[in-house]
């Protein structure tokens, strides 16, 4: 992104390569990315990457934000290819944990008789892609998503909003907040959000 923003203001100084590769290699200080993060121009912030993974979420949470395709990538476990026999384990909404443990035990019950065709079809041959239609959106998933700044804070403005299911706001929050603690810490590690 430094590097882009300076390529804009020095491009009579560039006559080759090197001196491209020299611009590029140049330090630049936290304050300098801040500010220009901050510039109301996004192009040079689609220069830049991150990604994250996001562990435990729902097959809904997946459905949900998906929708976000502009500069955004997705990866997600795959019922074609990942047997989730006797493996599943199920993401439960926050309005039905603080229910009576009847209609806990009652949301859990509907999830396993999915899970328990979705095995029987495995068992009779059928592929696992196609048993996967039988998988209930509680279902947790893995989920890596690649987005520059500017989409980032663009799915989190959008999905943080009592529109959304509490699982988005809930999750995209953690994103906001791991992005913000490691924006904000001079170590660069990767996040780890595990629901």
């Amino acid at each position: 992104m430094v590097f882009a923003a300076r390529l804009t203001q020095r491009g009579h100084i560039i006559h080759s390569m090197n001196d491209l590769m020299d611009l590029y290699n140049q330090s630049f200080t936290d304050e300098i990315l801040t500010n220009l993060g901050a510039l109301p121009h996004p192009t040079i912030q689609k220069f830049t990457v991150i990604t994250l993974a996001v562990v435990g979420a729902s097959r809904r949470f997946l459905s949900q934000i998906t929708r976000h395709q502009n500069e955004v990538k997705f990866m997600s476990a795959s019922l074609q290819y990942s047997n989730y026999s006797e493996e599943a384990d199920f993401a439960i909404p926050y309005e039905i944990i603080s229910s009576p443990p009847e209609i806990q035990a009652l949301y859990l019950e509907s999830c396993r008789e999915d899970m328990n065709c979705y095995e029987h079809l495995c068992k009779a041959g059928i592929s696992h892609d196609t048993a996967g239609y039988a998988t209930p959106q509680g279902l947790r998933n893995v989920l890596i998503i690649s987005a520059t700044p500017y989409q980032w804070k663009h799915m989190i403005g959008q999905r943080c909003c009592r529109r959304n299911t509490d699982e988005m706001r809930i999750v995209m929050l953690m994103i906001w907040q791991n992005l913000y603690e490691v924006m904000t810490t001079t170590s660069s590690g990767g996040l780890n959000l595990t629901l």
